[in-house]
């Protein structure tokens, strides 16, 4: 069974010559397998391709995907017209639990939601007419799916939804944040949201003047408060802290006694804390998406980490994402690059100090510390875009800062902005060691203004390393990227920071990603809000355990490697903090579990 799919806003016929027709084994022999529809785009007929990939191989932009499906798949539970995306198959709700989807961007979390939710009626893969209810129930019967389908198709299924793309709110909505939380308050439990997520000293701030993280906190109290027969969280921890993850954990998991939950997570920490289930979402991104049917967290996690589904005999990745217990001690012999100095910086209501440090030619060094604490301050003061107090700090290098929020507020093509950061676009070097990672050959062409969240991300990325600079300052660079483009990123940054004997400072909460990338780790403590202060940088297992022990949070590693959080107060939790390893520890899953 073989799925072509366009991807109609990279196909442009009017630039490339129609090579997808004109060198088609099939239409040179009489046959309309490839021709253009009434919009100019490209149309392959499935049934008349062969799968010989040439149309793929010729088309300037990337436009064309032709993949061959596995066997035991039948009809697709959506497919967004010919040529379309097309889903397989659905996460299922349960009543009391917490339903996590795991997958790649790109493989249909979105779709699923939306079935589940009512707000799409699959279409079961047919075209040629309007697919009613009735049929789309008869096609799901016998299955668990059935009567929850049966509720959304009689309109009985009230959805509280948590949007993935939270700066979406104050486009919106322009009140308070008290205003926002009252309309979604049909629960009564307002009050204790505003308290257990840290909202209630901004309820009287307009949204437009919010953070990341505090958008990220008010989205959240905004869904759970809502009385709902489902609820579904699209990234929840995107711009939280550690410590506000693990309490949006809590909350969730107090919220799932009695109803039903089904998350989309890419911080595999909160998703092993916090799910129930877990639906693994494999295929091709924005091709064709499975989900498969729901497995235990542990299992479903470590599957999808090492590419192969065991029940499923499926094997979608020829490599496994491996977590590696490095020893941190490569930096040691590297030069210093620069000296930052001891400053501070003062603000109505905020002081940051920094007591200085030293960063390394070639070396990673990664920043920690709590929301509203000072760490984008600080890259800020190191980047120019803040005085410290005294006055400005004479930089003896040249910087190059990606923020933590992005605006894609221009039109311009993404090959247009990226040219304007370097002059070695064309090298097969910048080719090879950015843009083919970061997957940016198919958004050359795509205005910038139309990417996602996760989209935009990359091109940030690939524009803060592509321009000549001594230090590289990256503010957040996990948010919305998925757990394989999280590790590709991490191999891109360490690569580059070798590669040019360059510095690169990556401040980011998602303890994952610090851990594979960094050598060094620089400390913020203090009181969010009131004042921060940055120690260090210390070698990586007095880094972390300095800052974990400030949250009071312990990890342990499974037998893959993999590091998983204690549940608090448990025998591993007081094991580890009596002993102050609060990350690094040795100790076995399996021993720890026979005690």
């Amino acid at each position: 069974m073989r799925i072509a799919v366009v991807h109609r806003e990279r196909c442009h016929s009017r630039k490339c010559g129609t090579e997808c027709i004109s060198y088609c084994p099939r239409v040179r022999t009489g046959d309309e397998t490839v021709v253009l529809g009434e919009d100019g785009r490209a149309e392959i007929s499935e049934e008349l391709c062969v799968g010989c990939g040439i149309c793929i191989k010729k088309c300037p932009f990337d436009a064309i995907d032709i993949v061959s499906l596995p066997e035991e798949l039948e009809r697709p539970t959506h497919r967004y017209g010919q040529n379309g995306f097309a889903l397989y198959g659905l996460p299922i709700p349960v009543e009391g639990k917490v339903t996590g989807l795991l997958g790649p961007n790109g493989i249909g979390k979105s779709t699923s939601v939306k079935v589940l939710s009512g707000a799409l009626r699959p279409n079961l893969g047919v075209f040629d007419h309007e697919v009613e209810w009735s049929e789309v129930l008869k096609g799901f019967a016998g299955t668990e799916l059935f009567d929850y389908l049966s509720r959304v198709s009689a309109g009985r299924m009230k959805v509280a939804v948590k949007p993935q793309y939270i700066d979406q709110i104050p486009k919106v909505f322009s009140g308070t944040v008290r205003e926002l939380l009252e309309k979604t308050d049909e629960r009564g439990a307002l009050g204790g949201y505003l308290e257990a997520l840290g909202l209630s000293s901004l309820a009287d701030r307009t949204i437009g003047t919010l953070s990341g993280g505090e958008l990220q906190r008010v989205a959240i109290a905004a869904c759970l408060a809502r009385e709902a027969d489902f609820y579904f969280l699209d990234e929840c921890t995107p711009f939280l802290d550690v410590y506000q993850r693990m309490v949006v954990a809590r909350l969730v998991r107090e919220l799932a006694s009695d109803r039903p939950i089904v998350i989309v997570e890419h911080d595999l920490a909160i998703l092993d804390m916090l799910a129930d289930t877990v639906h693994v979402g494999y295929g091709t991104p924005a091709v064709f998406g499975v989900v498969t049917r729901p497995k235990g967290v542990r299992v479903g996690i470590n599957q999808y980490l090492e590419g192969f589904l065991a029940e499923e005999n499926v094997r979608f990745r020829d490599h496994s994402v491996v977590f590696e217990k490095r020893a941190h001690t490569k930096g040691s012999d590297r030069q210093t690059l620069f000296t930052f100095p001891k400053m501070a910086k003062t603000f109505p209501a905020f002081r940051l100090d920094v007591l200085g440090g030293e960063v390394r030619r070639g070396e990673v060094l990664g920043v920690v510390g709590a929301n509203g604490i000072g760490k984008s301050t600080f890259a800020r003061l190191l980047a120019g875009a803040e005085t410290p107090d005294g006055g400005p700090v004479e930089s003896p290098i040249r910087i190059s800062y990606k923020p933590q929020y992005l605006k894609g507020d221009t039109s311009v093509p993404v090959e247009f902005l990226l040219r304007g950061a370097t002059t070695r676009f064309d090298s097969s070097q910048f080719q090879h060691e950015i843009l083919e990672p970061l997957s940016l050959g198919p958004l050359l062409q795509s205005p910038v203004d139309t990417l996602s969240g996760g989209e935009l991300q990359r091109v940030a990325i690939a524009a803060c390393l592509a321009r000549d600079a001594d230090l590289y300052i990256l503010d957040e660079p996990s948010a919305h990227l998925d757990v394989e483009q999280r590790v590709r990123v991490t191999r891109v940054i360490r690569r580059h920071a070798e590669g040019r004997e360059a510095g690169i400072m990556v401040i980011d909460h998602d303890i994952y990603l610090i851990d594979m990338a960094s050598e060094r780790i620089l400390v913020f403590e203090g009181e969010p809000g009131l004042s921060g202060t940055a120690v260090g940088p210390f070698g990586m297992r007095d880094g972390m355990n300095r800052f974990l022990g400030n949250l009071g949070i312990t990890f342990r590693r499974d037998q893959t490697g993999r590091p998983r959080i204690n549940k608090p107060g448990s025998y591993l939790d007081r094991e580890q903090k009596s002993s102050g390893e609060y990350y690094y520890y040795t100790g076995d899953e399996e021993q720890s579990s026979a005690r």
